[in-house]
């Protein structure tokens, strides 16, 4: 039987690799990251040339997986990550690590030597087994590739539970893959050729499939409406943010308690789904009296805790009953407090609640404060002198065009979102790698939610992250699409000045802040990024209030870390008192 035209049989290496090539696009997969390198030519060769999957080449190894990190994040479905034997693979780990702890599915190919040319001083060859450890949900080394149809269909049948266990739970998964040479595709006085002529193509990939997603739901703990209860909605990503915020928001409407919606969730974006939403709970809780008042008497928490520090003490403080509802498996409660965690789909936990009521009087008075905070929130924003780092975060949650993907960089940014952005009805897409909660690779994970998205994409980043990943820039030619970069560059890690290390100087300047003097403006010269020095709010509005609709672009707020630092005790310290 004819082989599919985009094969190439000429060798039993190319044989193999067309067979893996077309495995994965008959499970869906599209994308498909690569850096160069010689052990992985088969593999590259066969994903470049199917039809029905992008690939895109990308020179460093750490920027290309954060690169297929941001792909896998905004679609909601897994991308290949090739890369060629030896350390090349090692720097996919940070990648790896943030794919499995935030639930991204990803799907790494390392290419490697065969069994005997290892642990014998062969070139570019390191021990690849095992090479993430526990942070894959599967790994499995596959065969040195044969000819046969019994050995095409192992291939066939492992690849597509690979893609599978890339889904259920999301996370990453590994196969290395070794080969034997030649590597291109030549004749190598083998049979790929004639044994590819006896198998019924048609036949063997018509059952490729990963098998239907198994929705889980199992009995919830009852809740009861008429105790002073609050549902903290923490960092969610969902592919469908719309049908998310209507989900929270019928959960919501049937317990009548009101919502506390995390900065990196897309409830504060969709707030008309979303009764009695609550933003300021950070500033809130900061005034003894108020915390005091809005004491909880049961939690159900929707995916996982929130950033803020202020939240996490109240939670812990009030030591409430609590149900923690995620879709992953894994435990998920870090304040480790009297909580029992069910994982549940959402549709089968609205259909288990009771329904409320008329606002209870705790209901209320969280939406009282919440009116307040944000009003004397806002109105000191607005008149702040000069650049404020919050307040870019802000203008951007205020002014960005409607469905724009924004990325929040860790530190500093995700923290000043989680404070400031408002509840509003744009429906930003937020995406942050938020599982291991590092700075690496940051820019080279936008590009990858910006690359083939459709519509322009935002960056909000500090500089120590935008300089911590600079070689994603080399992207920029590859790049479909666009990314405006909003650089917060207050020369140092911001975050550190809200230590309590901040009081030990020496050594904290040096070692802690970690000053830089970069000129961002040749930076950005160097890889051919345009470059902008934001002058002031009403400049930023301008700039972002419509977007270029390719390439790169880096508008640089320059900021003062120390006067911010200070800046930010006292305007939430100010907020927090005009509540009484």
């Amino acid at each position: 039987m004819n082989a599919p035209t985009h094969f190439d049989c000429r060798n039993v290496n190319a044989l193999w690799c067309s067979v893996l090539a077309e495995t994965l696009a008959r499970l869906g997969v599209r994308d498909a990251v690569i850096s160069p390198g010689s052990r992985s030519t088969p593999l590259t060769l066969a994903l470049v040339r199917h039809p029905e999957i992008a690939a895109v080449p990308v020179l460093d190894e750490r920027s290309a997986a954060f690169f297929a990190l941001g792909l896998a994040k905004r679609e909601g479905r897994p991308t290949v990550l090739v890369c060629t034997s030896g350390t090349a693979g090692a720097n996919y780990y940070p990648a790896v690590i943030e794919a499995q702890e935030s639930g991204v599915p990803l799907l790494v190919l390392t290419a490697d030597r065969p069994p005997e040319m290892r642990a014998c001083a062969s070139g570019q060859t390191i021990d690849q087994q095992q090479l993430f450890g526990g942070h894959v949900n599967f790994f499995h080394e596959l065969a040195v590739p044969e000819a046969g149809a019994a050995a095409l269909r192992y291939l066939r049948q492992t690849v597509a539970h690979a893609v599978g266990r890339t889904l259920r739970p999301a996370g990453a998964v590994h196969l290395n893959a070794p080969f034997r040479d030649p590597l291109p595709p030549v004749d190598d006085g083998g049979d790929a050729s004639e044994e590819a002529g006896k198998i019924d193509w048609n036949r063997f990939f018509a059952e490729v499939a990963v098998g239907g997603e198994s929705e889980v739901n199992v009995a919830v703990p009852r809740l009861k409406t008429e105790v002073h209860g609050v549902i903290v909605a923490g960092p969610a990503q969902p592919a469908d943010p719309a049908a998310y915020a209507a989900a929270v928001g019928e959960i919501a409407r049937r317990l009548g308690w009101p919502v506390l919606a995390d900065g990196l969730s897309p409830l504060r974006h969709y707030a008309a789904a979303v009764p009695q939403m609550v933003t300021c709970y950070d500033t809130i809780l900061r005034n003894k009296g108020a915390a005091e008042r809005l004491r909880p008497e049961s939690v159900l928490c929707l995916g996982g805790w929130p950033t803020s520090k202020v939240l996490r003490a109240w939670l812990e403080a009030a030591d409430a009953p609590t149900l923690l509802v995620s879709e992953r498996p894994d435990n998920r409660d870090a304040l480790h407090g009297r909580t029992r965690q069910v994982a549940v789909a959402w549709s089968a936990l609205v259909a288990q609640l009771p329904v409320a009521g008329e606002p209870s009087a705790y209901e209320r008075r969280w939406a009282a404060d919440e009116r307040t905070a944000r009003a004397a929130l806002d109105a000191r924003l607005e008149a702040a002198p000069g650049w404020f780092e919050p307040k870019a975060a802000w203008l951007l949650a205020r002014n960005l065009p409607a469905g724009t993907p924004w990325v929040i960089a860790n530190s500093m940014p995700v923290r000043d979102v989680e404070s400031v952005v408002p509840a509003g009805n744009r429906a930003l897409r937020i995406l942050c790698n938020r599982g291991a909660n590092g700075i690496d690779g940051t820019l080279s994970t936008a590009l990858g939610v910006a690359h083939g998205a459709g519509r322009p994409a935002v960056l909000l980043t500090g500089d120590l992250a935008l300089l911590h990943d600079t070689n994603g820039f080399l992207l920029r030619p590859k790049l479909r699409g666009a990314l405006t970069v909003v650089l917060i560059n207050n020369r140092g890690g911001g975050i550190f000045g809200h230590l309590p290390v901040a009081q030990f100087d020496p050594p904290f300047e040096e070692f802690f802040a970690t000053p830089q003097e970069a000129d961002f403006g040749k930076l950005a010269a160097a890889y051919g990024v345009e470059h902008v020095v934001v002058r002031d709010g009403a400049h930023l509005t301008e700039l972002v209030s419509v977007l270029p609709t390719s390439g790169i672009r880096v508008l640089e707020v320059k900021t003062d870390r120390r006067a911010d630092a200070a800046g930010r005790k006292q305007l939430f310290a100010e907020v927090a008192a005009v509540l009484g």
